[in-house]
Protein backbone atom coordinates (compact mmCIF):
# COMPACT_ATOMS: atom_id res chain seq x y z
CA UNK A 1 0.00 0.00 0.00
CA UNK A 2 1.18 3.11 -0.96
CA UNK A 3 1.88 5.97 1.65
CA UNK A 4 -1.28 8.54 -0.13
CA UNK A 5 -3.05 5.09 0.47
CA UNK A 6 -1.98 4.60 3.84
CA UNK A 7 -3.11 7.61 4.90
CA UNK A 8 -6.50 8.08 4.07
CA UNK A 9 -7.38 4.38 5.21
CA UNK A 10 -6.34 5.53 8.61
CA UNK A 11 -8.04 8.77 8.74
CA UNK A 12 -11.24 6.76 7.52
CA UNK A 13 -10.51 4.33 10.52
CA UNK A 14 -9.81 7.49 12.90
CA UNK A 15 -13.56 8.73 11.62
CA UNK A 16 -12.12 11.85 11.07
CA UNK A 17 -12.84 14.22 7.30
CA UNK A 18 -9.72 15.85 5.04
CA UNK A 19 -10.86 19.27 6.83
CA UNK A 20 -10.80 17.64 10.21
CA UNK A 21 -7.54 16.33 9.96
CA UNK A 22 -6.07 19.26 8.25
CA UNK A 23 -6.75 21.13 10.56
CA UNK A 24 -5.07 25.07 10.49
CA UNK A 25 -1.56 23.19 9.75
CA UNK A 26 -2.04 22.19 5.82
CA UNK A 27 -4.52 23.17 3.19
CA UNK A 28 -7.38 20.23 2.38
CA UNK A 29 -5.97 20.39 -1.22
CA UNK A 30 -2.54 19.86 -0.41
CA UNK A 31 -4.29 16.55 2.04
CA UNK A 32 -5.91 15.52 -1.21
CA UNK A 33 -3.67 15.44 -3.42
CA UNK A 34 -0.86 13.42 -0.82
CA UNK A 35 -4.16 10.80 -0.46
CA UNK A 36 -4.37 10.44 -4.16
CA UNK A 37 -0.42 9.92 -4.50
CA UNK A 38 -0.24 12.98 -6.51
CA UNK A 39 2.17 14.76 -4.22
CA UNK A 40 4.29 13.69 -1.50
CA UNK A 41 4.32 14.94 2.47
CA UNK A 42 7.23 16.60 3.82
CA UNK A 43 8.75 15.24 7.21
CA UNK A 44 7.28 18.19 9.10
CA UNK A 45 3.27 17.80 7.24
CA UNK A 46 3.89 13.67 7.67
CA UNK A 47 4.67 14.03 11.62
CA UNK A 48 1.36 16.51 11.90
CA UNK A 49 -0.29 14.15 9.97
CA UNK A 50 0.75 11.12 11.83
CA UNK A 51 0.38 12.61 15.33
CA UNK A 52 -3.02 13.52 14.47
CA UNK A 53 -4.09 9.97 13.67
CA UNK A 54 -2.18 8.19 16.40
CA UNK A 55 0.45 7.20 14.58
CA UNK A 56 4.14 6.83 14.61
CA UNK A 57 5.80 8.00 11.20
CA UNK A 58 7.22 4.86 10.95
CA UNK A 59 3.73 3.30 9.93
CA UNK A 60 4.01 5.06 6.81
CA UNK A 61 7.41 4.68 5.78
CA UNK A 62 7.31 1.09 5.70
CA UNK A 63 7.01 1.15 1.86
CA UNK A 64 7.46 4.44 0.53
CA UNK A 65 10.10 6.88 0.82
CA UNK A 66 8.74 10.46 1.74
CA UNK A 67 10.06 12.80 -1.29
CA UNK A 68 9.07 16.82 0.07
CA UNK A 69 6.62 17.94 -2.89
CA UNK A 70 8.56 21.29 -3.56
CA UNK A 71 12.12 19.55 -4.24
CA UNK A 72 12.02 19.33 -8.20
CA UNK A 73 11.15 22.85 -7.81
CA UNK A 74 13.07 24.07 -5.85
CA UNK A 75 16.00 22.22 -7.41
CA UNK A 76 15.00 23.51 -10.71
CA UNK A 77 15.26 26.91 -9.22
CA UNK A 78 18.51 26.57 -7.93
CA UNK A 79 19.86 25.25 -11.10
CA UNK A 80 18.41 28.51 -13.00
CA UNK A 81 19.59 30.72 -10.85
CA UNK A 82 23.10 29.33 -10.73
CA UNK A 83 23.26 29.88 -14.68
CA UNK A 84 21.91 33.27 -14.49
CA UNK A 85 18.60 32.77 -15.99
CA UNK A 86 17.06 34.57 -12.85
CA UNK A 87 13.28 34.81 -14.87
CA UNK A 88 13.17 30.42 -15.46
CA UNK A 89 14.33 30.34 -11.52
CA UNK A 90 10.87 32.52 -10.51
CA UNK A 91 8.72 30.28 -12.91
CA UNK A 92 10.36 27.44 -11.11
CA UNK A 93 9.10 28.78 -7.83
CA UNK A 94 5.86 29.91 -8.47
CA UNK A 95 5.10 26.07 -9.00
CA UNK A 96 5.78 25.45 -5.74
CA UNK A 97 2.98 27.01 -4.29
CA UNK A 98 3.58 27.67 -0.56
CA UNK A 99 6.57 25.83 0.33
CA UNK A 100 6.77 24.36 4.01
CA UNK A 101 9.54 23.24 6.41
CA UNK A 102 13.40 23.13 5.10
CA UNK A 103 12.40 24.26 1.85
CA UNK A 104 10.85 27.64 2.63
CA UNK A 105 13.84 29.43 3.55
CA UNK A 106 15.51 28.77 0.33
CA UNK A 107 12.43 28.98 -1.53
CA UNK A 108 12.33 32.91 0.01
CA UNK A 109 15.88 33.27 -0.60
CA UNK A 110 16.13 32.00 -4.09
CA UNK A 111 13.11 34.38 -4.66
CA UNK A 112 14.22 37.24 -3.22
CA UNK A 113 17.63 36.91 -5.41
CA UNK A 114 16.34 36.47 -8.78
CA UNK A 115 14.00 39.11 -8.34
CA UNK A 116 16.59 41.60 -6.83
CA UNK A 117 18.74 40.89 -10.07
CA UNK A 118 15.83 41.19 -12.36
CA UNK A 119 15.32 44.31 -10.86
CA UNK A 120 19.08 45.53 -11.09
CA UNK A 121 18.80 44.76 -14.81
CA UNK A 122 15.47 46.48 -15.33
CA UNK A 123 17.47 49.89 -13.30
CA UNK A 124 20.05 49.84 -15.88
CA UNK A 125 17.74 49.77 -18.98
CA UNK A 126 15.61 52.45 -17.38
CA UNK A 127 12.67 50.44 -16.91
CA UNK A 128 12.07 52.04 -12.98
CA UNK A 129 8.35 50.71 -12.27
CA UNK A 130 9.15 47.39 -13.54
CA UNK A 131 12.18 47.69 -11.11
CA UNK A 132 10.24 48.71 -8.32
CA UNK A 133 7.92 46.10 -8.88
CA UNK A 134 10.52 43.69 -8.42
CA UNK A 135 12.34 45.67 -5.48
CA UNK A 136 9.30 44.86 -3.52
CA UNK A 137 8.89 41.68 -4.54
CA UNK A 138 12.77 41.37 -3.37
CA UNK A 139 11.40 42.87 -0.11
CA UNK A 140 8.25 40.58 0.59
CA UNK A 141 10.12 36.96 0.15
CA UNK A 142 13.52 38.11 2.02
CA UNK A 143 13.88 35.37 3.97
CA UNK A 144 15.11 35.39 7.75
CA UNK A 145 18.85 35.18 7.03
CA UNK A 146 21.17 36.77 3.75
CA UNK A 147 23.71 35.45 2.10
CA UNK A 148 24.97 38.85 0.63
CA UNK A 149 25.46 39.78 4.34
CA UNK A 150 26.88 36.42 5.70
CA UNK A 151 29.33 36.86 2.80
CA UNK A 152 30.39 39.86 4.01
CA UNK A 153 30.63 39.69 7.46
CA UNK A 154 33.06 36.94 6.82
CA UNK A 155 35.43 38.74 4.88
CA UNK A 156 35.44 41.20 7.17
CA UNK A 157 35.91 38.68 9.99
CA UNK A 158 38.90 36.99 8.00
CA UNK A 159 40.53 41.03 7.69
CA UNK A 160 40.37 41.32 11.45
CA UNK A 161 42.02 37.31 11.90
CA UNK A 162 44.68 39.15 10.23
CA UNK A 163 46.74 42.02 10.89
CA UNK A 164 47.38 43.21 7.41
CA UNK A 165 45.08 41.36 5.51
CA UNK A 166 45.81 40.78 2.16
CA UNK A 167 44.75 42.62 -1.18
CA UNK A 168 42.37 39.40 -1.78
CA UNK A 169 40.27 40.03 0.94
CA UNK A 170 39.91 43.59 0.37
CA UNK A 171 39.08 42.88 -3.51
CA UNK A 172 36.87 40.78 -2.60
CA UNK A 173 34.51 42.92 -0.51
CA UNK A 174 32.19 44.80 -2.00
CA UNK A 175 32.11 48.48 -3.08
CA UNK A 176 30.36 51.02 -0.86
CA UNK A 177 30.72 54.21 -3.76
CA UNK A 178 27.00 53.25 -3.96
CA UNK A 179 26.16 53.90 -0.33
CA UNK A 180 28.52 56.61 -0.45
CA UNK A 181 26.73 58.54 -3.39
CA UNK A 182 23.34 58.17 -1.39
CA UNK A 183 24.73 59.44 1.52
CA UNK A 184 26.26 62.10 0.03
CA UNK A 185 23.10 63.16 -1.76
CA UNK A 186 21.63 63.15 1.32
CA UNK A 187 24.21 65.24 3.01
CA UNK A 188 23.83 67.66 0.77
CA UNK A 189 19.90 68.08 0.91
CA UNK A 190 20.33 68.74 4.44
CA UNK A 191 23.11 71.08 3.21
CA UNK A 192 25.87 69.81 5.34
CA UNK A 193 28.08 70.62 2.20
CA UNK A 194 31.66 69.49 4.10
CA UNK A 195 30.18 65.78 5.15
CA UNK A 196 28.81 65.57 1.63
CA UNK A 197 32.10 66.03 -0.38
CA UNK A 198 33.69 64.18 2.73
CA UNK A 199 31.69 61.14 1.27
CA UNK A 200 32.04 61.67 -1.95
CA UNK A 201 36.45 61.43 -2.05
CA UNK A 202 36.06 58.17 -0.22
CA UNK A 203 34.33 56.61 -3.04
CA UNK A 204 36.11 54.09 -5.02
CA UNK A 205 35.05 55.13 -8.66
CA UNK A 206 35.28 59.27 -9.07
CA UNK A 207 34.86 59.16 -12.74
CA UNK A 208 31.36 57.81 -13.17
CA UNK A 209 28.76 60.72 -14.34
CA UNK A 210 26.87 60.29 -10.99
CA UNK A 211 30.04 60.82 -9.03
CA UNK A 212 30.81 64.13 -11.09
CA UNK A 213 27.24 65.27 -10.93
CA UNK A 214 26.69 65.05 -7.62
CA UNK A 215 30.46 66.71 -7.11
CA UNK A 216 29.29 69.60 -9.09
CA UNK A 217 26.55 69.92 -7.34
CA UNK A 218 28.08 70.17 -4.36
CA UNK A 219 30.99 72.65 -5.60
CA UNK A 220 27.81 74.64 -6.68
CA UNK A 221 26.58 75.16 -3.37
CA UNK A 222 29.69 76.08 -2.19
CA UNK A 223 30.13 78.87 -4.82
CA UNK A 224 33.41 76.89 -6.76
CA UNK A 225 32.01 77.43 -10.24
CA UNK A 226 34.84 76.65 -12.29
CA UNK A 227 35.18 73.38 -10.60
CA UNK A 228 31.23 72.43 -10.71
CA UNK A 229 31.97 73.31 -14.30
CA UNK A 230 34.66 70.63 -15.06
CA UNK A 231 32.52 68.13 -13.05
CA UNK A 232 28.88 68.70 -14.73
CA UNK A 233 31.18 68.58 -18.18
CA UNK A 234 32.04 64.98 -17.02
CA UNK A 235 28.89 63.99 -16.33
CA UNK A 236 26.86 65.73 -19.55
CA UNK A 237 26.64 62.75 -21.53
CA UNK A 238 25.30 60.59 -19.76
CA UNK A 239 22.99 63.34 -17.71
CA UNK A 240 22.04 66.28 -20.25
CA UNK A 241 18.93 67.67 -19.03
CA UNK A 242 19.93 68.19 -15.52
CA UNK A 243 23.57 69.36 -16.36
CA UNK A 244 22.70 72.07 -18.74
CA UNK A 245 21.06 74.94 -16.57
CA UNK A 246 23.33 74.47 -14.06
CA UNK A 247 26.52 75.03 -17.09
CA UNK A 248 24.57 77.60 -17.73
CA UNK A 249 24.26 79.30 -13.96
CA UNK A 250 27.70 77.94 -14.03
CA UNK A 251 28.83 80.19 -16.89
CA UNK A 252 27.29 83.40 -15.88
CA UNK A 253 28.45 83.60 -12.64
CA UNK A 254 31.84 83.04 -14.22
CA UNK A 255 30.48 85.64 -17.01
CA UNK A 256 31.43 83.59 -19.65
CA UNK A 257 28.41 84.34 -21.39
CA UNK A 258 29.07 83.07 -24.73
CA UNK A 259 29.16 79.74 -23.49
CA UNK A 260 26.24 80.56 -20.81
CA UNK A 261 24.20 81.29 -23.56
CA UNK A 262 25.09 78.20 -25.60
CA UNK A 263 23.87 75.97 -22.33
CA UNK A 264 20.84 78.03 -22.34
CA UNK A 265 19.99 77.49 -26.33
CA UNK A 266 20.64 73.61 -25.49
CA UNK A 267 17.86 73.90 -22.86
CA UNK A 268 15.10 74.94 -25.44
Amino acid sequence: MELGEKLKAARLAAGLSQRQLCGDVITRNMLSQIENGSARPSMDTLRYLAGQLGKPVSFFLEEAAVSPPHQAATEAARRAYLAGEYEAALRALETCGVPEGTFEQECRLLTALACLSLAEEAADRGQKPYAAELLARAEQARPAYCARELERRRLLLAAKLHPQPGQEIVRQLPSLDEELLLRARAALDAGDIRRCAALLEAAEDRESPDWNFLRGEAFLAEGDYARAAECYHRAEEAHPKKTAPRLERCYRELEDYKQAYFYACKQR
